[in-house]
């Protein structure tokens, strides 16, 4: 990575199975970031997560993620509100976990029972790990039945934990748009969330940033790599956390194959 920090001043990094596993830091990537900056670069965690940026930094710091190794947080939660201001109505069922709730904070946003409701804001399943998918059959059709929108604040799928794997928002949302429901997202791999973390580290350093000084870093085929592809953005990609023990360069080479992989390795290294 020594190599790439040269050539790539400002990285975008994930943060889920790249910079921690749910539990504890991966450190080889916070080394790896945190010599990034002492090299000079700027390092935008750039996540899914439908918390807010300021959420996510306390979460971080709960698990042991050191400061040291970013210097700014963009997520999925922060975009999304702007979503939530603009077709969520006054009125919202909040699909997810209680934890979630930052994600109004500031909003004229009064959250309802279904029936009550406008639209509806997705952060992931109620008890993400006793449920999945499957489980919420009944109320997809139910909100389908009632042409309620759904906006999903974490376009990802799958998450590692440790050892297991959970299932996101991403999830329900496939599941819901199967019924032929309406789903809105601004997170990886959408647009928004790549010209925000622009944006972000463009306020950092000082001055205009073109695609080819970005480097992202991730390990979601369907999210940071096609979402980086999309943007015009060279990556690397992490072969461990959601995907480990499968081929996957070979896979996301044929998911996406205007991808532009510069490295594939199963965590950073430095040297």
């Amino acid at each position: 990575m020594k190599d790439l920090s040269n050539r790539f001043p400002v990285w975008f990094c994930d943060i889920w199975g790249v910079v921690h596993d749910g539990y504890k830091p991966i450190t080889p990537t916070t080394d790896s970031l945190h010599q990034h900056r002492i090299n000079g670069g700027v390092v935008v965690l750039v996540t899914n997560s439908p918390r807010t940026a300021s959420a996510v930094e306390t979460q971080l710091a709960e698990i042991g993620v050191s400061h040291q190794s970013y210097d700014a947080i963009v997520t999925s939660g922060d975009v999304t509100r702007t979503l939530i201001t603009q077709h969520g109505g006054g009125k919202i069922f909040h699909l997810g976990p209680k934890r979630d709730y930052s994600i109004y904070d500031g909003l004229n946003i009064k959250c309802v029972e279904l029936a009550d409701a406008e639209s509806v804001l997705c952060t992931g399943l109620f008890d993400e790990e006793k449920e999945i998918p499957s489980d919420y059959t009944s109320l997809l059709t139910s909100m389908n039945e009632l042409r309620l929108t759904m906006i999903c604040a974490n376009p990802d799928k799958v998450v590692r934990k440790g050892d297991a794997l959970i299932y996101c928002a991403g999830a329900l949302a496939e599941n819901y748009k199967n019924l032929g429901g309406k789903v809105l997202m601004a997170g990886k791999p959408y647009a928004p969330i790549y010209n925000l973390a622009v944006l972000t580290a463009e306020n950092i350093g000082g001055k205009h940033l073109k695609s080819e000084q970005i480097l992202a870093i991730g390990d979601g085929p369907e999210t940071d790599i096609k979402g980086a592809a999309d943007f015009g953005l060279s990556c690397v990609l992490i072969t461990g956390g959601i995907n480990e023990g499968k081929d996957l360069e070979a896979r996301v080479r044929q998911l996406v194959p205007h991808a532009k992989i510069l490295r594939a390795v199963a965590e950073l290294d430095w040297t």
